[in-house]
């Protein structure tokens, strides 16, 4: 099984960097560097300006975002196949060595629909619900990933001196809160919506500002239309921006005190102190976006840390969950 678990470790790192690779496509607006899909005006890497107008003479090809958007399907592509070999090596051991199917026969799945998700967020011109999928998958890939690695290899603290059945639901509603806030921050990144607040702690000044969430929280439209297909109004965008500030308010307070009690639970106090630090983080680096006007290398950080708070998330609720003798 040495291959099984060095490729569970080194798909859970790509997939981490596939994440943050996607986060920085989106945010520097490349994620229509290519036109088409698998490949990019018809081709498996960047072609030249006339091949690429030969091809699609609608959609002028701008190289920078073109290359992005490809080094990010690259990467995408290859943990593709490293799921694949993974899941082919689990079910080809799993009598000898109990190797566990269902998670990487799930992962498998998953990776598939992303596959698909990011096919249609380019032929279906990043529609909010689709581009919103598509990142609500790769953290669901990372999570699932996560958990495998850590029920294989982890650490477990001893079930003496520690009440873990006690902490074990608020740690699963932890990520439940979590992975509604992650969606939240990924609607208001598809939808634009980042800089509707440009202040804070108030937005446009005021506590509640003018909102619309009818059209806010519609899932079936087009980038920047209503359901009805007229412009979006800005107190839509709003609505967006303001709930994801609640949402994470919500988030800093109950995971707030999840890792402060966390910290004071026999062999989970480096696990706790470490969500501490990550939480003041994130919190930190979403207030530079309001105030420093989005500014690229600190938006692709707010995405990451996201990331490693679900991580550690999930190794929380794993390590606060009772190892069997035969994983799955």
């Amino acid at each position: 099984m040495k291959i099984f678990d060095r490729l569970l470790l080194i798909a859970t790192v790509l997939t981490f960097c596939v994440i943050v690779l996607g986060a920085y496509v989106r945010l520097s607006d490349a994620g229509l560097g290519c036109p088409d899909w698998p490949g990019c005006y018809g081709h498996l890497s960047v072609p030249q300006a006339e091949a690429a107008l030969a091809h699609s003479p609608d959609a002028p090809l701008e190289s920078h975002k073109a290359w992005k958007e490809m080094v990010h399907r690259y990467f995408a592509g290859t943990l593709g196949l490293l799921l694949l070999v993974m899941c082919i090596v689990a079910w080809s051991k799993r009598r000898k060595f109990h190797a566990p199917v269902a998670l990487p026969t799930l992962l498998l799945l998953v990776v598939g629909l992303q596959a698909a998700l990011g096919m249609w967020t380019v032929t279906l011109l990043l529609k909010p619900a689709i581009v919103s999928a598509h990142l609500l998958g790769g953290m669901t890939t990372l999570a699932l990933l996560a958990w495998l690695a850590h029920r294989r290899f982890g650490s477990f603290p001893s079930r003496f001196g520690g009440n873990y059945n006690a902490l074990k639901p608020w740690a699963r509603l932890g990520l439940i809160i979590l992975a509604i806030q992650i969606f939240l921050g990924g609607w208001t990144s598809s939808n634009y919506a980042a800089l509707a607040c440009a202040d804070f702690p108030l937005c446009q000044g005021a506590l509640l500002p003018p909102t619309d969430f009818a059209n806010a929280f519609h899932m079936i439209r087009e980038l920047g239309q209503t359901a009805d297909g007229a412009q979006i109004p800005f107190a839509a965008l709003t609505a967006i921006h303001w709930m994801h500030r609640l949402g994470a308010l919500v988030t800093l307070l109950y995971l707030g005190w999840l890792a402060a009690r966390t910290t004071r639970t026999p062999g989970l106090g480096e696990l706790g102190g470490f969500i501490v630090i990550l939480l003041l983080l994130q919190i930190s680096l979403g207030i530079s976006n309001v105030l420093f006007s989005l500014p690229l290398p600190v938006a692709v950080a707010h995405n990451a840390v996201a990331a490693l708070l679900l991580v550690s998330l999930v190794v929380l609720n794993s390590k606060t969950t009772a190892r069997s003798g035969r994983q799955t």
